[in-house]
């Protein structure tokens, strides 16, 4: 097996706040570079919009979190930076709680996620978006 790197980059459409899983997009695009074992990095390229890794059997877990997030970034307090519309500050606070990469180990081309773990793309405006993520995979190719 040799030992290289991998470059990409994926893009979804967000219907607002919430949650939109992209594990099959990112596990395709590992079987597309032949990826086997090493690691891929997960980078969102907004600040108003985030990664996280989170249960995918039970929606009410996204419904929770969306809801802590509520607490934690309001949108009904003023906040000095309100040019792009007053979900823009709790936008970017909210991204700044969660993440902007994710790491994860990468075995014979599937991600080591646990059994009930999903990776999701966190939109956090008011508004559809097109979200940008770029993907750098280094380890060995040549499955098979």
């Amino acid at each position: 097996m040799a030992i290289a790197q991998a470059l990409g980059e994926l893009a979804f459409d967000t219907n607002g706040p919430g949650f939109v899983d992209i594990t099959r997009d990112i596990g395709v695009w590992l079987r597309t570079n032949a990826a086997g074992d090493g690691l891929v990095t997960v980078f969102i390229r907004h600040t108003s919009a985030s990664l996280t890794i989170q249960e995918n059997a039970d929606p009410s877990v996204q419904v929770d979190l969306a809801n802590a997030l509520d607490r934690m970034a309001p949108r009904t307090i003023i906040y000095h930076h309100d040019t792009e519309g007053p979900d823009d500050m709790p936008a970017h606070i909210r991204a700044m709680l969660t993440a902007t990469s994710l790491q994860i180990p990468v075995r014979k081309g599937d991600m080591a996620l646990g059994t009930w773990q999903a990776i999701y793309l966190v939109e956090h405006r008011d508004a559809p978006h097109v979200r940008t993520i770029a993907l750098h995979f280094a380890g060995e190719v040549g499955l098979g």
